[in-house]
């Protein structure tokens, strides 16, 4: 049985937060130093270190991170800071908090999401150089 006036649409996760993570750090795992994967991560415990995933990095809503990051795609959820950089997407969702520098060839940011730092965009075009224009004699 259906419930009257509810318009509420189901929300699909993100595209890069449907694979399969291959490595996954629980909730009440904390772990210092380096992780390096070559398939797809998922921290949902804390992490103080580096981090560097040819896969997708999913920071989930419990997730505690201090860290340089490098990562094909990055979704933030849970709370990071430090330096990110996403050679495709970086997603902050609603729950996500960033304090630090991020570079990456797309950024979104949800409503409520929370960014604080410097950001630069890694599609590799060079702006065009405009001229200024030249005075027009009278």
């Amino acid at each position: 049985m259906g419930l009257m006036g509810n318009n509420k649409k189901p929300v699909a996760p993100p595209a890069m937060a449907t694979g399969r993570s291959e490595t996954i750090i629980g909730a009440n795992t904390s772990i210092v130093g380096s992780l390096k994967s070559e398939g797809n991560m998922r921290i949902d415990g804390s992490f103080e270190g580096d981090v560097e995933v040819l896969g997708d990095l999913i920071i989930g809503a419990t997730g505690r991170v201090i860290a340089t990051i490098k990562a094909t795609n990055i979704h933030v959820s849970g709370a990071v800071k430090g330096e990110l950089i996403a050679t495709e997407q970086l997603q902050i969702s609603q729950t996500g908090k960033v304090w630090g520098d991020i570079t990456a060839t797309a950024l979104q940011i949800e409503p409520g999401g929370l960014f604080r730092g410097q950001s630069a965009m890694s599609a590799g075009d060079e702006p065009l150089l405009l001229e200024a224009p030249k005075a027009v004699p009278a």
